[in-house]
């Protein structure tokens, strides 16, 4: 083993850099995961129950959202104390964690669904959903933006946070018009009852789909772990120590440490540590968690206004579409596009996230572990994992296609695998910031009982959705 892996070097000791801006000033890693959580979750799988189930489980949807609240606040926390990715802190645990997670992470996310919805959505603003243009076509089209987004501008992380704070804010706006055009008093009540509805679940739910859902309530599978690579690049707590990502497609690139550091437990530290933890509270708690509960309800709230009340329950592949051809019924074609519009704001956004955060992901593993790895710099890695993703995605689409095979069921099935990775890297974070991280940096009681509840919910779910499979097995 020791002949396929690099070894890891023990944390440098060094002063924790000061935070010297102001919030808003350094603000945006957490607009990031709100871009990732409002891509498949909040626009497509929420909806679709509650056009099919009515508001009765939207309590799940909140509570997915509050767990993952507190599992971005422990991977915040291991970043701003180490300047480490998290794959970095894993593999310090056990060496084969870092395989592990590159295939989660291609499992989890390989089909591109929110690609060839993002693009079938452009196609119905454009031209209408019988316009010209196969689905592989305006997937191909809607790849054509990312990279646009990743490889043209000198550093990869701002062009990113940029259009995605952009988007988040049309789809937020967007929300806000469709609720009122369609809003009444007893879809408000509907709403409040299924918040207040805890415990409940529709008998005719699968295992499967629930906890497809509750894991998309958010960011949800390894997309929770992207957050490690925001603040780095953010240059927030230790991160500052390392530079961030660039883009060797306009002739930058910097040999990028594959370990990170630790201070020592001085009083000093003590306060700057504090004020860098109180800036992670402040980023999740007020984008991730108000901003992604918000627009996770408003979306369900036009589902249970349009969709519902009239026994609709879209086609696979068209849930965007119906609610946006409903809305142009009582809202005019106004209503319609303002619609489409958020449907490819939302998906768009979510597709490019993903393709940065899964290119950094795998090439920050592939960097840190494997023998002979570093003799390309990070940058180099970074850009061939995402040629290939965005290339595969294309080809993946084109098969789909063929087979006609609809996005909505691998959307559904990123959320089912991500569920698992989930089961197994929410305890160990815990562990991690428990084992590595000085008394003072280490997790509080409350943190520590809320992962500890995550670890339950994800975990449980993991063992109910196997023996749910073996059942269908065994019954069919």
């Amino acid at each position: 083993m020791s002949k396929i892996y690099q070894p890891l070097d023990d944390f440098k000791i060094v002063e924790l850099p000061e935070k010297q801006l102001p919030f808003w000033k350094i603000a945006g890693p957490g607009a990031i995961l709100v871009g990732l959580s409002i891509g498949a979750g909040e626009s497509v799988i929420w909806p679709l129950i509650a056009a099919e189930y009515g508001g009765s489980m939207i309590w799940a949807a909140a509570l997915g959202v509050f767990l993952q609240l507190w599992i971005n606040f422990e991977v915040g926390r291991w970043t701003i104390a180490t300047g480490e990715t998290v794959y970095t802190g894993y593999s310090r645990i056990w060496r084969g964690f870092g395989p592990l997670f590159i295939l989660l992470t291609i499992v989890g996310w390989i089909a591109p669904g929110w690609a060839r919805t993002s693009g079938l959505a452009l196609k119905a603003l454009l031209l209408g959903p019988g316009g010209w243009g196969s689905d592989t076509f305006w997937t191909i089209v809607a790849f054509s933006g990312v990279a646009l987004i990743l490889f043209g501008p000198k550093m990869i992380y701002q062009s990113v946070e940029r259009t995605v704070e952009v988007l988040v804010g049309i789809v937020t706006i967007g929300l806000i018009l469709v609720a009122i055009a369609v809003g009444s008093m007893d879809t408000w009540k509907e709403l409040g009852a299924g918040l207040a509805n805890v415990g409940y679940i529709d008998p005719g739910i699968s295992v499967k789909k629930l906890f497809s859902a509750l894991v998309f309530a958010g960011a949800g599978g390894t997309a929770n772990l992207f957050y490690t690579f925001y603040l780095r690049d953010k240059n927030i707590g230790m991160g500052a120590q390392l530079p961030g990502l660039q883009n060797l497609l306009r002739g930058r690139s910097e040999k990028v440490p594959a370990t990170g550091f630790l201070f020592e437990a001085t009083e000093e530290n003590r306060k700057r540590f504090a004020a860098w933890w109180q800036y992670v509270k402040n980023d999740q708690i007020l984008f991730f968690w108000a901003l992604n509960t918000f627009t996770i309800l408003l979306f369900i709230f036009g589902a249970l206004a349009v969709l519902h009340p009239q026994g609709i329950v879209p086609e696979q592949g068209k849930l965007i579409y119906d609610e946006a051809q409903i809305l142009g019924e009582i809202w005019g074609t106004a209503g319609q596009k303002i619609f489409l519009l958020v449907g490819v704001a939302t998906l768009f956004g979510t597709q490019l996230a993903l393709v940065d955060g899964v290119a950094r992901s795998i090439s920050d593993i592939i960097y840190t572990n494997f023998r002979g790895a570093q003799k390309r710099d990070l940058s180099w890695w970074y850009l061939l994992i995402a040629g290939i993703w965005i290339v595969g995605g294309c080809v993946i689409t084109f098969v789909m296609e063929q087979l006609n095979v609809s996005e909505l069921g691998f959307l559904f099935n990123a959320a089912y695998m991500g569920g698992f990775a989930m089961a197994i890297y929410v305890p160990l974070t815990l562990y991690m910031n428990y084992r590595f991280l000085p008394d003072f940096a280490k997790p509080k009681r409350f943190s520590t009982f809320m992962m500890l509840i995550a670890s339950c919910v994800y975990i449980g779910f993991a063992i109910s959705s196997i023996i749910w499979e073996i059942k269908q097995v065994i019954g069919g």
